[in-house]
């Protein structure tokens, strides 16, 4: 299982966090068989997904991420609860792409630059909240800290990696949250831009076997810090049949029964797990009465 680790400094000034993905990008390659490239760009987007999704504080809420640059790899979605739990998919899991100039997969190639990040922050009344900025370079870890320069104004630091062995398996994923509270001054930036100069890759780090809490410690050499949440997260998808039937009564009538294919039965595919679901005409029908009932009463 994959964790994640908050903090803050003893001043106030800097709110941090961090997160071992690896099982959780694991997970997804095994689900989608995506190919490095995408297993890149899924496992970025899942990891940067399940970072901003735990700090949402009400228990219902939900976080979802899409990244379309116009790309090659179409629309890359990722969504997470309030724990920091994710499920994810890539419209184009099976892309393959040659490595960019410096001999790294081309992330940012199969993304694409002409298009937006739409940020969907769903607190469990209301409206869900809806925000899109501009894609700044197909990265995902350069996108988000845009989307909260942009959107949010909080100077933020935003990095994220998965890592390949020799032979292009995965084997280290994670990623790195820093943003400046507003008490902070010019001297705190100052501080964090000399860390960046000599700050190694957060899968480096994983590789040499820091953990999350150690991973911000050595991120943050010039505070004290206060750890104030650990959590493991993991890959999870919430589909069910419930669900399923659910959907369907947004439908009319006459719709739901027309579902079922020449076999007498619906098939629904879960894009996150690849789960299939199977109705029945008859639970069509029963489903369609239902709707039709509450059709007449409103």
């Amino acid at each position: 299982m994959s964790k994640l680790v908050r903090c803050i400094t003893t001043d106030g000034l800097v709110m941090g966090a961090a997160i071992d993905s690896t099982d959780i990008v694991r997970k997804a390659q095994e689900l989608h068989r995506t190919t490095p490239v995408m297993t890149a760009a899924l496992g970025r987007l899942l990891t940067g997904a399940s970072i901003m999704g735990n700090k949402l504080k009400e228990d219902n809420a939900s976080l979802t991420l899409r990244v379309n640059g116009g790309g090659p790899a179409g629309s890359v979605i990722a969504v997470s609860d309030s724990k920091g739990n994710v499920r994810g998919y890539a419209q184009e899991a099976g892309l393959l792409l040659m490595p960019n100039d410096k001999g790294q997969l081309d992330v940012a190639g199969a993304i694409g630059r002409d298009g937006t990040v739409t940020v969907i922050k769903d607190y469990g009344y209301g409206q869900p909240y809806c925000t899109q900025t501009p894609i700044v370079t197909g990265e995902i870890a350069e996108d988000l800290t845009a989307y909260y320069a942009i959107s949010e104004q909080v100077p933020t630091i935003f990095c994220i990696g998965v890592h390949f062995d020799k032979l292009w398996r995965m084997d280290k994923a994670g990623g790195l949250l820093i943003q400046l509270l507003p008490a902070a001054d010019h001297r705190e930036i100052e501080k964090l831009e000399e860390m960046l100069k000599t700050m190694p890759p957060v899968t480096q780090m994983l590789l040499e076997g820091n953990t999350p809490e150690q991973i911000l410690a050595r991120t943050l050499p010039g505070f004290e810090l206060e750890i104030f949440d650990s959590q493991e997260v993991e890959y999870r998808c919430d589909c069910s049949l419930e669900r399923v039937e659910n959907a369907f009564m947004t439908m009319r009538p006459d719709e739901i029964r027309g579902l079922a294919d020449e076999s007498g039965k619906a098939e629904v595919l879960c894009h996150f797990c690849n789960k299939k679901y199977y109705i029945t005409q008859e639970r069509l029908n029963e489903l369609a009465k239902i709707q039709e009932e509450r059709m007449k009463q409103n």
